[in-house]
């Protein structure tokens, strides 16, 4: 059974109302960097979704113990 990329998905946040939130600077970063290893000149959407739900599961992690 195969997954529906993220590209082909509607946005979740959008048929919701709600605003899209804006990546850190840490983020931001983060993203570039894992677009400049898979040899990228820009952070796709994959590398966005990445970099923004690295600090989720920190926060997740952290909140287990």
């Amino acid at each position: 059974m195969a997954r529906t990329p993220p590209w082909k998905k509607s946005n979740p946040r959008k048929a919701k109302g709600k605003r899209a939130t804006k990546l850190s600077r840490e983020k931001r970063v983060a993203a570039k960097r894992s677009a400049n290893r898979a040899g990228r000149k820009y952070p796709n959407l994959v590398d966005n979704m990445r970099a923004a739900a690295s600090g989720e599961r920190t926060k997740k992690s952290s909140r287990q113990k």
